[in-house]
């Protein structure tokens, strides 16, 4: 094992991907951050409405994440092999695919905005506020998609820098629109939550314009004619789907499971939904260097099996199931220790009920120690499985344990045995996290999951299994 953590070419290898990856990241989290902790000032009921319409952005996401993972895994095996034309023919469907979906969720925003937010809270004051705020909102769903996409494919050829400057610009825009918009500052109207919704708008366009400005003066791989992009046949659009529905499937019933629990929490209270409003914003900060990990993951165990090398790639994911689940852990001692001031952040004006941020501090404790429990099947069904092509046996599991415990069990706690929200919360944690993290450790062992889209990794796979039948690796 030891030996295994030697190679000094997974380190550089694993650091040159994650670390922009993770930046990236973290800079989209402090977006949220940010915007939460602004609109926090103006109150519980504002915090709350905002709150409830980005679980409606956070179902989109879930969608889009999926095609994103399908993306990964063709491009990512392509790219150990240098082939462009696959390349940018799976982008491309991925493009339209994403689009999409991007186009259905504004145009249910923008026509029934009151609906969608009755869904989670029966308050009128959080549906007139949150009503205003998505159908603003809503017009950044476009550009997002294609953001998502496009950094998708940068990433997946290595170029781990673009996404993020692209972050960063998209980031500090936001901000400064955000405090200029919400609260009037320098000339400009006060507009309060619709500010908000504003400045997301015009800096997720921005983030879009700068990766293509910027792939332009790279001349990288998303650069050519878009005739290429789209010159997909018959056979690539049936391979692309039998890989991508279990993904797409997989994270859209996942975001749709989620958004279940945020209809079942926020009809608790939407003081309590503000409590997870606020730790849903370091949420988005704890995972940041777990979407890198698992970002360079993808990319260099998918190049691997495209390659053909595959005890390379198996390799790479023991060390990668290693770091993940100590970090985790790291993390998860950090979050305990400082709860109280992270969730103090949010109460130096007193605009937010003590109910909520009491609640806010139990419901950190709890995620804390869920939080390894979460990140290592994270680790497993996003990177490693899907990496090495397999994209059905995780979703499958995924789902069970989503939508056979842990949904049942929380409705059960909840209306018929009356939980308070905070036992409700741990419920949603235990029945789905625990039964996933067997299933995983299973799965990985039996390396049923390396199945290669490429020839060359069909025939390294070929020969690797005749090097096993001879010896035991």
């Amino acid at each position: 094992m030891i030996k295994l953590f030697k190679d000094k070419g997974f380190w550089i290898t694993a650091f040159r991907l994650t670390v922009p990856v993770a930046l990236q990241n973290l800079l989209t989290s402090s977006f949220v951050l940010v915007d939460t902790l602004l609109v926090s000032s103006l109150g519980t009921v504002a915090l709350s409405s905002v709150g409830m319409v980005g679980q409606w952005a956070w179902l989109m996401n879930m969608i889009l994440i999926g095609f994103c993972s399908a993306t990964t895994l063709f491009v990512s095996q392509y790219w150990g092999v240098k082939d462009d034309r696959s390349i940018r023919h799976y982008s491309g469907i991925s493009v339209l695919f994403s689009l999409g979906v991007a186009i259905l969720f504004t145009a249910s925003s923008i026509l029934f905005p009151q609906q969608v937010v009755r869904l989670f809270n029966s308050d009128t004051g959080v549906i007139t506020t949150g009503a205003a705020y998505m159908k603003i909102v809503s017009l950044s769903y476009i550009p997002i998609a294609l953001t998502n996409i496009l950094a998708a494919v940068l990433r997946a050829t290595e170029n781990v820098k673009l996404p993020m400057y692209a972050s960063g610009v998209t980031t500090l825009l936001n901000i400064f629109l955000d405090y200029v918009l919400i609260f009037g500052k320098w000339g400009f109207p006060k507009m309060g939550v619709e500010g908000a919704a504003v400045a997301t708008v015009a800096s997720a366009w921005v983030g879009v314009a700068v990766i293509l400005v910027i792939s332009i003066i790279q001349q990288n791989i998303i650069v050519t004619k878009s005739r290429l992009f789209f010159a997909f046949d018959k056979q690539e659009i049936k391979q692309y789907i039998n890989k991508a529905t279990p993904v797409v499937i997989n994270e859209g019933m996942w975001g749709f499971g989620t958004f279940i629990f945020n209809i079942i929490f926020g009809n608790m209270g939407y003081e309590y939904f503000s409590a997870l409003t606020i730790v849903r914003s370091f949420e988005n900060v704890a995972f940041v260097i777990f979407i890198g990990i698992t970002g360079a993951a993808s990319v260099m165990i998918g190049k691997s099996i495209g390659k053909g090398e595959i005890k390379r790639g198996i390799d790479d994911s023991k060390r990668f199931s290693v770091i993940v689940p100590v970090l985790a852990i790291i993390i998860s001692v950090l979050i305990i220790v400082f709860r109280a001031q992270l969730v103090g952040v949010f109460n130096t004006g007193s605009n937010i009920s003590q109910l909520a941020i009491d609640t806010a501090g139990m419901l950190m404790i709890i995620y804390a120690i869920a939080f390894p429990f979460r990140m290592f099947p994270f680790l497993q069904i996003v990177a490693i499985f899907r990496a090495g092509g397999e994209t059905v046996a995780g979703a499958k599991a995924e789902l069970a344990c989503l939508w056979a415990l842990s949904i049942p069990a929380t409705l059960i706690a909840v209306y018929l045995f009356k939980v308070p929200f905070v036992v409700a919360y741990l419920v949603m944690y235990v029945f789905e996290d625990i039964p996933k993290v067997i299933f995983c450790i299973r799965f990985y062992l039996s390396r049923k999951w390396i199945k290669p889209v490429t020839a060359e990794g069909r025939l390294g796979l070929k020969r690797y299994n005749e090097s096993r039948g001879k010896k035991n690796e």
